[in-house]
């Protein structure tokens, strides 16, 4: 078999968190990613001299880390660890029990008796009403274990390991004092330090090629044009026109210099923001000296391309060259399904089982790559965020999978640049269909009515700095002038609008919302001017819209015909509904097994029905499993099999107990439909209260689980079904 070269490229990017007003930053989420990914993911090399990857590095996070390591950055959550503890009022403590526990339940603070203890003490809701009430329950050593429990969840098993302070915390476990904290945030910000050094050190020995996004990582296409988006949604609804190329030549030129400025050399490859992509930006970024760009393959089979004979184009790079002009700059695609299974579902799996499974795909690419004489691979994704769903924040699963490439005679990893030097292209791309990586649209950012109203605000803030300057030139050059646009620019970011819309949530909605807005409301102040009241008025309208994430609550008993079929409206009307794609958190999972399920009940039975993607299970329906896995108040997995496309076995475990159901309450045919008596899950008799999540497994290997990091709940049922009987 011919040998197959691999490319990684790590994504690692944060949008700008400090606060306009006041220059405190809001959310942590830079310092604690940098001790938990960003050093460990070039430090993890050391143990494997031949493995080659590519890291991207966004400017606004460096420019955070550089702050940070300066001791120029505050938080208010360092701000609240560092308070003694003996000192913290009811707002402070209200604050910390809501906040101090933004960890991953499974990986990051179930492992950890203490932190585990102080968990379940402060419960499951963190509404501020709740909390006021139970926060006298936490002694003052219970509030400074806590605070420094949040921090040292986030630190890498890498530094467990080979920091001596790290290491004696996590064995000392609890009954922290004063100076442990202090320490510890010491040690965050050496790390934060440390960060940039490292990446140079790991660039000039080969290993590593550090690319880069435009500064604030913005959409670039819909800087240019927001009428681009029309390309991939012609039917898109679209905020007032915005269409400043002139802006994404600023974000792209000051990325540029910026990372000069930091490595000494200009970037040769960039990651454009969330992989979007078009005509201009390739023009764009090849006049900036740029000599790669990168994005999904999706939007390969939407351009117009040419390829050597016989070649495959899923495994090669190609030369832009549009209306006859040679850009010089050479595109890679994105290999989805590999990318998305370290992204989505590996982190379920047993480490060594992941990587079997990863190098088995490879295999069968290689095998696939027909006439390519160097077939490239691509695995391009977040190299943050997925780590903290991994045991061990994914450092068991990249030491087993860099050791077997690092022993492998058929795959190759390489520095993009490297692999483009040594293997020319003569494929080309004559036409940049204009997309992103996700679902080759940019609907997450454009076209519901939440991010148009975020693109007018902006357009309307822009348009008013300009008039603004024309009319008073006095202010041409002067330090308000370049304030305000830095505020524009940094609002161009394309963070806000990953949490507008029904895409995305998180526990931080409404700071998202607030800092997008004030970044705006800081345009006008630059100059002593009001800004419109629209801007004192939330965006997002659905804070923690999760909580209603099931599109319809029941509104009656229902009563379904158990028989596969999905002809009959009325079986499921008055049913629930969940819709797969609109559950996202920080990260996107495309190409779903699972596209929607619907549940109910009435006094006998639970009912739930899961509507397949039949595009991606059609040739691994027999290796699957359906599971719904009750939590509250018993813990319960019922689960379905399939063979030969029927039910091959449906059964219960409670307790650790196993038994057989009944074949008649599962089926399967169009749609797999299930019926679980209630009497079947051993409820007690004063339960209120129902909480359960559903997942799909391929060959007992979990592969998605619905909702991502949450349960869907329902109350008891009884003689009346109410709308409010539903959250998630």
């Amino acid at each position: 078999m011919k040998k197959v070269y691999l490319s990684f490229l790590w994504h690692q990017h944060q949008p700008m968190y400090k606060n306009p007003i006041n220059g405190i930053y809001e959310l942590p989420w830079v310092r604690l990613h940098a001790i938990k990914d960003y050093y460990d993911m070039v430090a993890i090399l050391d143990d494997f001299p031949k493995i080659k990857i590519n890291i991207n590095l966004v400017p606004s996070l460096l420019a955070q880390l550089e702050e940070y390591a300066k001791g120029l950055a505050k938080d208010r959550f360092m701000d609240l660890t560092l308070k003694n503890a003996n000192e913290l009022n009811l707002e402070d403590k209200v604050f910390i029990l809501k906040n101090f526990f933004m960890s991953n339940f499974d990986t990051m603070i179930a492992p950890y008796e203490r932190y585990l203890e102080l968990f379940k003490r402060r419960g499951r809701h963190n509404d501020d009403e709740t909390l006021v009430k139970i926060a006298g329950l936490f002694s003052h050593q219970d509030f400074r274990d806590l605070q420094v429990w949040f921090n040292l969840s986030w630190f890498d098993p890498f530094w467990r390991k080979n920091d001596g302070l790290v290491k004696s915390l996590y064995e000392k476990g609890e009954s922290f004092n004063e100076e442990d904290k202090t320490k510890l945030i010491q040690k965050q910000i050496e790390i934060c330090a440390k960060v940039i050094s490292k990446h140079k050190q790991a660039q000039k020995k080969g290993q590593v090629e550090v690319s880069v996004t435009p500064f604030y990582h913005p959409i670039l296409p819909l800087l240019c044009d927001t009428n681009c988006a029309l390309e991939a949604s012609p039917s898109a609804p679209l905020p007032q026109r915005f269409s400043h190329p002139e802006d994404a030549v600023w974000q792209i030129e000051n990325a540029v210099n910026y990372y000069e400025k930091i490595f000494g050399q200009k970037p040769k490859g960039m990651w454009p923001s969330e992989g979007s992509v078009s005509d201009e930006v390739a023009k764009l970024a090849s006049q900036n000296g740029i000599k790669w760009i990168a994005t999904d393959e999706a939007v390969l089979y939407r351009s117009k391309f040419q390829t050597a004979k016989n070649e495959n184009p899923s495994f090669s790079p190609f030369n832009l060259v549009l209306n006859g002009t040679d850009l010089k700059l050479n595109i890679i695609f994105r290999n989805h399904s590999l990318s998305d299974s370290i992204g989505f579902v590996y982190s379920k799996w047993d480490a060594q089982a992941a990587v079997d499974d990863f190098i088995h795909k490879i295999e069968n690419l290689a095998a696939a790559s027909g006439n390519n004489k160097a077939p490239l691979i691509n695995v391009i994704l977040d190299g943050e965020n997925c780590w903290e769903y991994y045991k061990n924040d994914g450092w068991d699963f990249l030491s087993a999978l860099y050791e077997r490439l690092s022993q492998s005679d058929l795959i190759e990893t390489v520095r993009i640049s490297d692999y483009l030097e040594k293997f020319p292209t003569t494929n080309t791309i004559s036409k940049l269909t204009a997309g992103s990586w996700i679902n080759a649209d940019f609907w997450i950012w454009i076209g519901q009515n939440e991010d148009n109203t975020a693109w007018n605000r902006l357009n309307d803030a822009r348009k008013f700095l300009t008039d603004f300057i024309e009319k008073n030139p006095s202010f041409k050059g002067s330090q308000a002038q370049k304030d305000a646009w830095e505020n524009i620019y940094i609002a161009e970011g394309s963070d806000w609008n990953w949490w507008y819309g029904n895409d995305h949530s998180s526990d931080n909605d409404a700071m998202f919302d607030f800092l997008y807005r004030h970044r705006l409301i800081k345009v006008y102040n630059c100059f002593g001017k009001n800004p419109p009241e629209n801007l004192y008025t939330p965006i997002k309208q659905n804070i923690g819209y999760r909580k209603s994430d099931v599109v319809k609550a029941p509104v009656s008993f229902i009563s379904p015909k158990i028989d596969g079929s999905a002809a009959g409206y009325f079986k499921w009307k008055d049913a629930s509904f969940y819709e797969t794609g609109k559950n996202g958190g920080s990260m996107h999972q495309i190409s779903a097994a699972l596209n929607a399920f619907y549940f109910g009940f009435n006094m006998e039975n639970f009912y739930i029905r899961f509507d397949l993607n039949k595009s991606v299970v059609s040739d691994i329906l027999d290796a699957l499993s359906f599971n719904i896995h009750f939590v509250e108040p018993v813990k319960a997995k019922v689960s379905v099999f399939l063979g030969g496309g029927k039910i091959s076995k449906f059964i219960i475990n409670v307790g650790g107990a196993e038994k057989a159901l009944k074949e008649q309450n599962a089926a399967y045919k169009d749609i797999l439909e299930i019926a679980v008596p209630f009497s079947q899950l051993n409820l007690p008799n004063d339960y209120k209260e129902i909480a359960f999540f559903v997942s799909i497994a391929q060959n007992l290997m979990e592969i998605e689980r619905w909702p991502y990091q949450d349960t869907v709940s329902f109350k008891k049922p009884d003689e009346m079904i109410i709308s409010q009987n539903w959250s998630v």
